[in-house]
């Protein structure tokens, strides 16, 4: 297992190089000149110049770069054009809501996914099987940012529940329920209904092997059956699935948090990408394919545990 975790860090090397060197693309491939771009259409020749020296666009692309890899090493992303404070306190202030929000959505969708997948793996072509699958096609259809409305004219104006707040932070403590329930059912539907389809897929394929039949035949419990003996093996694709989803929706949720006000790395992003605060864009690209790699290792990792022949060294 060591072995294992100490190879795949070493391989996720030229990924992190690689990502690096795209997000420090960002500055260098935008159409037109970034300093002037950043210090506004107004700004005269001085402050245009003034700009490029303070992003050192002056010097060589080289040079940048490795000045770039440098600073991120250490934790420094450089500053915001807007606010002037370092990169990682504007996203560290956000981090945790996505990732909190990730979390919540990810819950919803294994619960919801792995019931539906398994009832419906057990009544194989049944009208309970075909419901389910159709609500899952129904689910996995839906773009987000339009069941986010649709949950708000619902909840918050037609059936008039209750107030649903918005403007989610998490700076002082876990989201209120308030804050939490639209957003994570949005996010957790499209999620939910892939992990059901993924279930039934390998559920079916698992209940037809040999041990199964034998198990059976030996009078095990139906559900011991299923649930401790089928399911078990059949999560191996489950599980790329899920980490597949957790990965998306920290990098994906941005519709969703600007529908609901959610202040997550998402809204932060498109907030940058509006107001041209290319630091920001590039720090927080960096730190999603981050999580995206570390997401994948956890995810290998996790084979071995649901399958003990699995080798991983």
């Amino acid at each position: 297992m060591f072995t294992f975790i100490i190879r795949r860090l070493v391989q996720t090397i030229p990924v992190l190089i690689g990502v690096t060197i795209l997000t420090f693309s960002l500055m260098h491939l935008i159409p037109g000149d970034p300093a002037q771009i950043m210090a506004g259409e107004s700004a005269s020749p001085a402050q245009i110049e003034q700009m490029r020296e303070r992003l050192g666009l002056n010097e060589a692309i080289p040079v940048q770069y490795a000045k770039y890899v440098s600073g991120a090493v250490q934790g420094d992303l450089g500053n915001s054009i807007r606010s002037g404070r370092p990169v990682a306190q504007e996203i560290s202030g956000r981090f945790w809501v996505t990732v909190e929000l990730a979390i919540y959505s990810t819950i919803l969708s294994v619960f919801i996914g792995l019931i539906a997948g398994v009832i419906s793996a057990t009544k194989h072509y049944t009208f309970t099987d075909v419901a389910i699958m159709i609500v899952a096609l129904f689910g996995l259809s839906m773009p987000n940012f339009w069941l986010g409305l649709m949950l708000i004219q619902w909840f918050a104006i037609g059936f008039d529940i209750g107030p649903i707040n918005t403007g989610w932070f998490a700076a002082s403590g876990w989201g209120s329920w308030q804050q939490i329930v639209l957003p994570v059912i949005t996010l957790g539907t499209a999620g939910a209904a892939i992990i059901a389809r993924m279930t039934r897929s390998s559920m079916l394929e698992v209940i037809g092997q040999d041990y199964i039949r034998t198990a059976r035949a030996k009078g095990v419990k139906e559900q011991v059956v299923i649930y401790r003996h089928a399911l078990k093996n059949a999560m191996i694709p489950v599980v790329t699935v899920v980490g597949l989803q957790f990965g998306s929706l920290l990098g994906g949720a941005v519709l969703t948090e600007m529908v609901f006000a959610v202040n997550g790395m998402g809204r932060l992003i498109i907030d940058a990408i509006r107001a041209r605060d290319f630091p920001i864009v590039q720090g927080t690209v960096l730190v999603f394919s981050l999580l995206f790699v570390a997401v994948n290792l956890l995810v290998d990792i996790a084979y071995r545990f649901l399958n003990k022949r699995i080798d991983l060294n």
